[in-house]
């Protein structure tokens, strides 16, 4: 029997199965056993192999996982050095932004890009909370969205609390799989309400000491739309660790630099401080939004490269 995982609490797993019935499932012994570097085995997407332990109490054994078309990496919260999957098989990524209460960083949003390039995942940005911009934070959304459609990401703006551009958000999610991402406060929570009120997932203030937001979804989970698809609303991030990158790949997933890179003088450019660097000059000649390259050299430098 298979069935897809839709929601991981470490060692259970809910399953559907293909008739839609659910499952509690653990794994089998043999598989905590093979090649698997991350933290978590199975992730929230996963189409899984299963065999039926108690049919009276909705109880199965994972024996197989499928192999995953795609899946969306970050660096463990708790083990620096190990990576743990956010959700596997998605059609599409949508990063909750906000500019207000508590701010985005330019550096939060640009990695969850590199990862989205990394693993072949289309990537759409939603500001959240414009009822409580001011022309400040209007005129840095305008910025921000010229700078990330020229480079091929649709950036929508919202408001849950007022319920304005929801449609926009229904449109983009009809009939799709959407990892549902963004840091800790943003209103993932509250967007969800506002859209599909059945859902009655849980919000919290942001905390008034720190101006951050604070965690209210525990584990990843996977729901069913009405109007066709399912979202995967994910715990917030104070911090998008990228693993698996090496220096020499980082402008591979940066979309404005990658038809550039062969006219660089020497091909292992890092677009630092090499003469003859083609990423430079089109920096210089407005080619490349200098913000973003300006996030590049960030994340450039915050990449430890392994010993060999």
């Amino acid at each position: 029997m298979t069935g897809i995982v839709y929601k991981s609490t470490g060692s259970w797993y809910t399953i559907k199965d293909e008739n839609g019935r659910f499952w509690n499932a653990r794994i089998k012994g043999v598989l905590k056993l093979d090649d698997i570097t991350s933290t978590n085995p199975i992730a929230v997407g996963d189409k899984v192999v299963m065999d039926i332990e108690n049919d009276e109490s909705n109880t199965a054994i994972i024996k197989e996982i499928v192999s995953r078309h795609n899946y969306i990496n970050r660096q463990s919260p708790r083990h620096k050095h190990q990576h743990h999957i956010v959700a596997a098989n998605i059609d599409q990524s949508l990063l909750v932004a906000t500019l207000k209460e508590p701010r985005t960083s330019q550096g939060f949003i640009d990695r969850f890009l590199v990862a989205a390039e990394m693993y072949h995942v289309p990537a759409i940005i939603v500001f959240n909370k414009s009822d409580l911009y001011k022309n400040k934070e209007l005129d840095k959304y305008d910025l921000w969205k010229q700078m990330y459609e020229a480079i091929g990401y649709e950036v929508l703006l919202v408001s849950a609390e007022k319920k304005v551009g929801l449609e926009e958000i229904e449109r983009v999610l009809k009939d799709k799989t959407t990892l549902i991402s963004g840091h800790s406060g943003v209103g993932k929570s509250s967007l969800m309400n506002a859209i599909f009120p059945g859902m009655n997932r849980k919000t919290k203030d942001i905390s008034g000491w720190s101006g951050k937001g604070q965690h209210t979804t525990t584990f990843a989970e996977m729901f069913d739309l009405s109007n066709g698809g399912q979202v995967i609303d994910t715990p917030g991030m104070r911090e998008f660790g990228l693993v698996d990158i090496t220096k020499q790949e980082l402008s591979h997933y940066f979309p404005e630099m990658r038809d550039k890179l062969t006219n660089c003088q020497f091909n292992n450019c890092l677009h630092y401080n090499e003469p003859g660097c083609a990423i430079k000059q089109a920096v210089a000649d407005g080619e490349i939004h200098e913000d973003r390259y300006i996030s590049y050299l960030g994340i450039l430098d915050s990449i430890e490269e392994k010993g060999y």
